[in-house]
């Protein structure tokens, strides 16, 4: 079938290589199809602010707890590097084919095998249908900071209408509010880390010169399940795995938004390229303020050992005496949630789709209203998240504890294997004569980093519950929250691989498509490039102070 002189449809490349689609399928999906409205700030901000939620305000608080202020800053240095490892590795199979509808399923499917484009897909669909549920179930735990006799139901109800609600406007609409919801929580994390600065030096109603006092008294680090050495090393190695939980999934948004995104070549590698500073500037530096503003021994933090219960931001203004401050931060904590729900719930319904595509799924995700939002997509994928009404009879520390586990080990195969998916590029580009030159973006890390990442996530996945099997610490929900999504990943691959006797283990470097569709995106990135320098220069001609702002954050 010759390439189509029209927009490009992902549908039209994904199906084409499974060798199931007709001329009029193309037509109609390319037709109805999701469509290019996310622009480069908005990316931008959805990489960093769409990962800026519960696990970095609230999910900290347990590790502080646990592990102590020194070993929480370690492992997020740690994990910062890990992921950037991730990201740089994928953004370079990204930019050179950045079809509409992408994912790291897509490209899994297309570059690997069909097993693995499908076991990715669903584990993706059900992991982020779930995390909305974690979510909101994070934003019940913070609600109960305040004294109410609200039904938990109520609030669960309303989060849940509102997240649902903001994934049926057209993707220009949700780029937009997904860009004003991270850049509340952007610059609530900056002015949390200016009033942490000046806590340190005193500057705190009671005029208390904090320094590094808490990493003396309680300590900078703590004992885990055992004492001694042997407890400080299970105490670092559990705030290392929990610790990825505030990072999970930020590669494959970046990815996934690249799929709508505007001039993706240009601007997907922008993505990669400032996301190492805002990772160490929010993250680590946050882990570091963290364990600095708030004591470890806090019982506010664990909710006496059974989970989550407030954020450790929120206790340490509140120790601190500043008033009304706490009740602002934990409205923004609540208002995150809704944010990083909002982005879970896109990814979810966007990987639907591109299974739905790829002939994966019931071709009726396929389905998109004029506005290109795959509706059935989006209501399918919003079904997993009423598992948040857990909540009503359970504990929600105890929830929130069980969805971190499963989210993370669904991380943990996610990143592992987006780095088989980049190394399996790699060798397609050496057997089809593709130059290192020829490539939009290559990282100087690379391959060292993803190996790396890939070793560790992987090690991490397999120790990701290690604490149920120390004596009087096993209970079976821990142990399969933990645990059971290695297992459900397996059983879906290889009953794919069974019921496809045919496809390969592992698609061979020369037979890899790296061709069909980049004709036509070269031709759309040529276009947008011609009429973004034209509209740029008039902009900045008029706004020249701005242009440096922009360049820092990575904006046009």
């Amino acid at each position: 079938m010759e390439e189509s002189k029209e927009t490009y449809s992902p549908s039209q490349t994904a199906r084409q290589v499974a060798g199931d689609v007709t001329e009029d399928d193309s037509e109609l999906i390319s037709r109805r199809g999701t469509k290019r409205g996310i622009k480069s700030r908005h990316a931008q901000m959805l990489a960093l602010g769409g990962t800026i939620g519960t696990g970095l305000f609230v999910g900290t608080g347990q590790a502080l707890a646990i592990s102590g202020p020194a070993f929480l800053f370690a492992a997020y240095l740690v994990i910062c590097f890990l992921v950037y490892g991730i990201v740089t590795a994928i953004t370079e199979v990204g930019a050179y084919l950045p079809v509409p509808g992408m994912s790291v399923a897509y490209y899994g499917n297309r570059i690997v095998s069909p097993s693995l484009g499908f076991a990715l897909g669903w584990m993706y669909w059900y992991t982020w249908g779930i995390s909305v549920a974690y979510e909101i179930t994070a934003a019940a735990v913070v609600i109960d900071y305040w004294p109410n006799s609200v039904p938990v139901a109520a609030w669960i109800t309303i989060m849940l209408v509102v997240i649902v609600a903001l994934n049926f406007f057209p993707v220009n609409v949700y780029g937009e509010s997904e860009f004003w919801f991270a850049s509340i929580k952007v610059f609530t994390i900056i002015g949390l880390l200016i009033l942490s600065v000046v806590l340190f030096f005193g500057g705190g109603p009671d005029h208390t010169r904090l320094g590094f006092w808490y990493w003396q008294d309680p300590g900078a680090t703590k004992e885990y399940l055992v004492g001694g050495a042997g407890g400080r090393f299970c105490a670092f190695l559990f705030t290392l795995i929990y610790s990825c939980f505030s990072f999970n999934f930020s590669p494959e948004l970046v990815i996934i938004a690249a799929g709508e995104m505007q001039s993706p070549r240009k601007n997907l590698p922008k993505a990669a390229l400032h996301f190492i500073w805002r990772l160490i500037v929010f993250y680590a530096l946050g882990a570091l303020a963290i364990g600095v503003i708030c004591r470890s021994d806090e019982p506010a933090l664990t909710n006496g050992g059974k989970g989550a219960a407030s954020s450790p931001w929120v206790i340490a203004i509140e120790r601190a005496g500043i008033h009304g401050l706490d009740s602002l931060i934990n409205a923004v904590v609540i208002t995150s949630a809704w944010s990083s729900g909002n982005s879970v719930l896109y990814m979810s319904s966007r990987s639907l789709y591109s299974l739905a595509v790829a002939g994966n799924a019931p071709r009726i995700f396929t389905r998109c209203n004029k506005h290109g939002v795959p509706v059935y997509a989006v209501i399918a994928s919003s079904l997993p998240s009423l598992l948040a009404y857990l909540n009503v009879d359970t504990v929600s520390g105890i929830v929130f504890n069980w969805f971190v586990s499963f989210i993370n080990t669904a991380a943990f195969i996610s990143w592992a294997c987006c780095c088989l998916i980049y190394f399996r590029f790699k060798k397609a580009c050496a057997a089809q004569g593709i130059a290192k030159t020829d490539l939009p973006y290559t990282s100087i890390l690379q391959p060292w980093a993803a190996w790396v990442s890939m070793v560790a996530f992987s090690i991490f996945g397999l120790l990701n519950g290690f604490s149920v099997f120390f004596p009087g610490h096993f209970t079976a929900s821990d142990f399969l929250t933990a645990y059971i999504g290695i297992p459900a990943f397996l059983l879906m691959y290889f009953g794919h691989k069974f019921f496809a006797k045919d496809n390969p283990w592992l698609r061979a470097p020369g037979s890899v498509d790296l061709k069909t569709g980049l004709a036509d995106i070269l031709a759309d990135e040529e276009s947008n490039t011609t009429v973004s320098q034209t509209a740029s220069s008039v902009k900045h001609n008029r706004h020249l102070w701005l242009q440096k702002v922009y360049a820092v954050w990575g904006w046009e």
